[in-house]
This record gives structure tokens, sequence and C-alpha cells, in this order.
């Protein structure tokens, strides 16, 4: 009986943070919006601009998704309150381990559409490109590289969102020089806008014979995959395009043709490749589709009127401002630089538990 009172008194705390979620969320202008989204599309010649309904189609679909998972939530507090309160008039023990399950359950759905509310940005619900690059430190800083594109794979696999290789080159001895790879999934950008910059290793380097501990730097982009509806102006006479033949990690998947695709944007220096697709002209599509997905995202970022203003020297990489420590020697630490946040469990970390580091970011931005 002192254990139902105990989940009684839980659920109740739970209540307020229930009650400004709604809040947060806006769902008295959600319900609003949507009612005039109904009214906009009974009128004349609404669905014969394809642009304007599509945008429409979209912003339906994000609203009804917000109301939708509210009202689950819920539903899902007034049964969690239901049960509690039947195995308090029963006494029925058998019902503790059901009441816990169902509380951990509803406690994680509150937490989750607690972090969705801070995903407000224009692409946040968007997949999300990353590209790894590594930096100064040779095949210690190359195997660092791919170290980090299975940390991120293996964070998909855990959220179950799916993710595909786009390009891929191999390291000298080990690991890889670069690789990019696409991540689908809700809100996929909006948790992953986090993890971009430089992210720096402390270990006994496995390469080098005399077990001294080495400092190895690689960089970590992430871009959301803009939609190709959005218009953007891409002269080609700014573009340089280089065919090469695919290699590396790509296995069966990758065509071992000259039909991998790398196209450089004269203009800011940016550079794209695929090589994932059967065909060049595949290849190429995909390698646009990055970047114009690129030139929008720092065009917002930047706050900039167009593309021409982005200027190349805003896409160097400067080693050394990291934003996260990697250290499994002489102690086992991972430290984000931004938030303050450690883990000492480095292994989890690399296995792709990361979340903890997501929800600090976001935090601190919403509070900014």
């Amino acid at each position: 009986m002192i254990e139902f009172d105990t989940y009684k008194q839980r659920i109740l705390t739970l209540k307020p943070s229930l009650d400004g979620l709604r809040l947060a969320l806006k769902l008295d202008d959600a319900t609003l919006e949507l009612q005039q989204l109904d009214d906009d599309s009974k009128s004349d010649g609404f669905w014969t601009d394809l642009e304007k309904s599509q945008k429409f189609q979209q912003r339906l679909k994000q609203l009804q998704s917000k109301l939708n998972k509210f009202s689950k939530l819920s539903s899902q507090y007034d049964d969690l309150s239901a049960l509690c309160q039947i195995a308090i008039e029963e006494n029925d023990m058998t019902l503790l381990p059901e009441l816990e399950h169902e509380f951990d359950a509803f406690n994680n759905a509150l937490e989750t559409t607690r972090l969705e509310t801070l995903l407000s940005g224009e692409y946040d619900g968007h997949a999300a490109i990353l590209s790894f690059h590594a930096g100064a430190g040779g095949t210690e800083a190359m195997d660092w590289a791919q170290m980090l594109y299975r940390l991120y794979t293996r964070w998909a696999e855990r959220h179950d969102m799916a993710y595909k290789l786009l390009d891929w080159l191999d390291g000298e001895e080990a690991g890889m020089k670069s690789a990019s790879i696409l991540i689908e999934g809700d809100n996929a950008y909006g948790y992953l806008k986090s993890e971009g910059g430089i992210h720096r290793l402390v270990r006994i380097s496995p390469f080098d014979a005399s077990g001294r501990r080495h400092t190895s730097f690689a960089a970590v982009e992430v871009t959301p995959l803009i939609p190709d509806e959005t218009t953007v102006e891409i002269k080609p006479e700014d573009l340089k395009v280089d065919t090469y033949r695919s290699s590396g990690a790509g296995g069966q998947h990758v065509n071992k043709t000259e039909s991998a695709i790398r196209i450089t944007h004269l203009p800011t220096g940016i550079i794209v490749s695929c090589q994932i697709e059967r065909s060049q002209h595949q290849n190429r599509e995909v390698a646009m589709r990055m970047l114009r997905s690129k030139l929008v995202e720092i065009k917002e970022r930047e706050h900039l009127e167009k593309i021409s203003d982005i200027k190349g020297e805003q896409m160097k990489i400067e080693w050394g401002s990291q934003i996260r420590s990697y250290i499994f020697m002489p102690y086992t630490l991972v430290k984000d630089h931004r938030t303050g946040v450690e883990i000492g469990n480095i292994n989890a970390v690399m296995d792709g538990d990361i979340d903890s580091f997501i929800e600090a970011y976001l935090s601190m931005k919403a509070e900014a």
C-alpha cells in the first residue's frame, strides 16, 4: 500500500510538467492556425498553386502531429492515474509491476516531448547530413574520424533512424580521411545540429610502438537536408565537377567504376562528394542536393541575404576549438566544453549514448 501511495504522489508531481508542456507547445495557437489553414484550403484556386499547396500540406502535418502527440500524452497520464487509483482501492500488489512500467513509459514520453519543444528551427524536422573529416594527427586522426562515424551510426540505430553512406575516403593506413552519411528520422537535424564542430581525442595510440599518449582532432559537419523545391541559385560556372573511381567502405554497395562525383563550389570552397549510387548521374544529383543544403544552411545561419554573400574563409576548420573532449588516458571522461556536461562511461558514449550532451545543448540554447 505504501508503494502505491508513493506512486500516487510521484504521478501528481508530473501534472505541472504536463500542463507546462501544453503552454510551451502553444496548442491553443496551433488549433487556431489549423482552423485558418482549413479555411484557406477551401478558397478558389488554392490547390492550383503547387508551391503554396506543398507548404500547406507540410504545415498541416506539423500541426496535426503536435496536437496528436499531446493528446496521446494526456490520455497516457489519465490511464496512469486511473491504474494507480485502482491499485490503491483494491490493494492489489500484482498491479505494482504494471504501474512501475507505465510510470516509466509516461515519464520518458513526457521528457521526449519536452525536448521536441526546443526544436523550433526551420529545418529541425529534416534529415541530417553528417560529414566527418580527419584533422591533424596522421593515422591516429583518421582512426578517430572512423570512431566518430561509428558513434553516430550507433546513435541513429538507438533512435530507430535510418542512415545511408554517401561518400567515403579511406585513410592511408587505417580509418578514413573523410566520409558523409545521411541520417533520416524524426527531428534528425534538430537533435544532431548540436554535434557540429571539432571533437578531440586523448588516448594511448595503438599506432605508436612506444605507447605514447596522443591528442587527435576530427571535425563533424552537420547540415539539414533541404527539400528539392527550395530555390537556390547556383551558377554552372561556379562549379568544378570531378569524376573518380569509387572506393572504400561501401563494399558491394559502391560501384567500382568512374562514377563517383566531387563538386567544388568555387566562390565558397565548399566540396561535396557522392559515390554510393550506381550511376554518375545519380551521384551528381545527390552531390548537388548536398551542396544546395550546405549553402542554404550557411546562408540562414549567417543571416545573409544571398547565397553569393557566403565567403570562402567562413568554411575553414580551426583545429583546437573543440566542442568536446574524449579522454581514454590517464582516466576516462567525455566532457562537453559548451555545456560542462561530463560522462565517465566513455564506452557507452562511443556506442552512441550521447543524449545527455544533446539535451543539455538544446536546453542551453533555449535559455539563451
